[in-house]
């Protein structure tokens, strides 16, 4: 379900984001959030503390040992062009 929220930008350009969002999407005091621009318009995305992200990847540890081994790979090709 899409939420629609308003807030309106200071003379500082500040924005307050609504509570009702900061809540849905954990957002705090302190954390960072990204502003994405696309063809559709402005996207906020909530940036994750580091804390959150510990132990993220245990679920995809093969793919991401794979990915990075391709990368190394890849790097040692283009070094010995």
């Amino acid at each position: 379900m899409e939420m629609a929220e308003t807030a309106t930008v200071t003379s500082k350009s500040m924005i307050n984001i609504p509570a009702s969002i900061r809540r849905k999407y954990g957002i705090k005091e302190g954390d960072k959030v990204i502003f994405l621009e696309t063809d559709q318009g402005l996207v906020l995305i909530r940036v994750p503390p580091l804390n959150e992200l510990f132990g993220s990847g245990r679920a995809h540890k093969d793919e991401l040992i794979r990915a990075v081994r391709e990368l190394e790979a890849e790097h040692r090709k283009e070094a010995a062009e």
